[in-house]
C-alpha cells in the first residue's frame, strides 16, 4: 500500500518540502509501526529547511520532529506497545535516561535521521511514550521538543519551588510551557513580550507580570528592580540578542537556561556570569523520562497546550510560512485529513 511523505531534497527553505509516496514500511522485530495523526513545528525546523542549522543532516531526510499518532503495527519483539495505543515520539529515540551523552543524542529525528512528517513511521518500541489522555493528537504532537525542553529547564535543572521567580520571552512554545509549569508550580513568572495584548493572554496564561521589550529596551534592569534583585531563574530562547539583558534580570547566583537563537544580533558579556555567580546552562530537550515525568504532571493539571492554528497534511508548506511570520501565540500544527 502507498502512503504519503515529505522530504527535503535541497535545503533551500520551505519550498524545498516535496510530497511523494513511498510503500508503507513494515516493522521489524523490535519497531513498532505509528500511523501519524498530528505534527508540530519548532523553529529548528525552519533552520533545517533553510540549510542553518549547523549539524550535519540526514541527505533527503525526512522533516519534523514532533508527531502523535497510534499503533497499528508492531515486531515480534514488541513488548511495550499494542494495536491502538496512543503514543508521541521521542525527540532523541536514544536518550531514554540519566545525563546526556554523545551517544544518547545522536540520531535527532527530523534532521540528523529522518522525522515523522509522514503517514506512518517506524519507531523502536523504546522511542515512544504514551499520549496523555485528556490530549487529543494534536495537542500531544507539541509536546516531544518544545514541552520536554521547557520541563527539563524548568522542573529538572531549574530545580522548580514554590515561591520562585521566572523570566520567559514571548509567546512562542517552549515559553508558554515553561510559563504554564512554573505558575503551576507555585512560582511567580515574569514574562516579555514586543505586543500589549498578548502580554494580556501571558497573564491569563499565570503570567504574574510582563514588560513589553519594544517599548523598554532595557528590560533586564525592570525586571531585576521589579523582584527586588532580579529573577531566580531566566528561561532564554534569544540568544545572543536577549542574553546581556537575561544577565541584568537574573539575581546573584541565579540561572540562565539557554534554549534559543532566535534573536541573534547582539554580543553578550560574559564577566557578568563570573561577577554574579550565575549558572548558564544549555538545554537541548531531554530524556524520555523526562517525558514521561512530565506528562504524569500534564494529566495530573489537565494541562492543555496553547495552539495556535492547524493545517491539514496536504498544506504543511503553508504551515512553515505561518510559523516563519512569528505571529503566532503557542504552537504551530498539521494534521492528517
Amino acid at each position: 500500500m502507498k502512503t504519503r511523505y515529505y522530504h527535503l531534497p535541497r535545503l533551500t527553505g520551505v519550498d524545498a518540502l516535496r510530497l511523494d509516496e513511498r510503500e508503507v514500511p513494515a516493522p521489524g522485530p523490535r519497531e513498532v509501526l505509528v500511523r501519524m495523526r498530528a505534527w508540530s513545528l519548532n523553529y529548528r525546523d525552519l533552520m533545517i529547511a533553510s540549510g542553518t542549522y549547523g549539524r550535519a543532516l540526514k541527505p533527503d531526510a525526512v522533516p519534523v520532529s514532533d508527531g502523535a499518532g497510534e499503533v497499528v503495527d508492531a515486531g515480534s519483539g514488541v513488548t511495550r506497545w499494542r494495536e491502538g495505543d496512543r503514543v508521541a515520539g521521542v525527540f532523541m529515540p536514544g536518550w531514554i535516561s540519566g545525563p546526556p551523552t554523545a551517544r544518547k543524542t545522536a540520531g535527532v529525528l527530523g534532521g540528523p535521521a529522518d522525522g515523522v512528517l509522514a503517514e506512518y513511521v517506524l519507531f523502536d518500541q523504546d522511542a515512544l511514550v504514551a499520549a496523555p489522555a485528556h490530549l487529543d493528537s494534536a495537542e500531544t504532537a507539541t509536546l516531544p521538543c518544545a514541552a520536554v525542553t521547557a520541563w527539563h529547564a524548568v522542573a529538572v535543572t531549574g530545580g522548580l519551588t514554590p515561591g520562585q521567580t521566572v523570566l520567559t520571552m514571548g509567546s512562542g512554545g517552549v515559553s508558554l510551557f515553561a510559563l504554564r509549569f512554573a505558575a503551576l508550580g507555585g512560582a511567580r513568572v515574569f514574562a516579555t513580550s514586543s505586543d500589549d495584548a498578548k502580554l494580556e493572554r501571558l497573564r491569563t496564561l499565570g503570567a504574574a507580570d510582563g514588560v513589553n521589550y519594544a517599548r523598554t529596551p532595557e528590560w533586564g534592569r525592570l525586571v531585576a528592580e521589579a523582584t527586588g534583585g532580579g529573577v531566580d531563574h531566566v528561561v532564554e530562547v534569544g540568544g545572543p540578542g536577549t542574553l546581556p539583558q537575561s544577565l541584568d534580570a537574573v539575581r546573584v547566583g541565579g540561572r540562565i537556561s539557554l534554549i534559543g537563537v532566535l534573536a541573534q544580533d547582539g554580543v553578550a558579556d560574559p564577566s557578568a556570569v563570573l561577577r554574579k555567580g550565575i549558572t548558564l546552562q544549555g538545554m537541548f530537550v531531554g530524556s524520555r523520562e523526562m517525558f514521561e515525568q512530565m506528562n504524569r504532571a500534564i494529566e495530573h493539571h489537565r494541562l492543555r497546550p496553547t495552539i495556535d492554528r492547524a493545517f491539514p497534511f496536504t498544506e504543511a508548506p503553508a504551515a512553515y510560512r505561518y510559523f516563519a511570520g512569528r505571529g503566532h501565540f503557542g504552537k504551530v500544527v498539521i494534521t492528517a485529513e
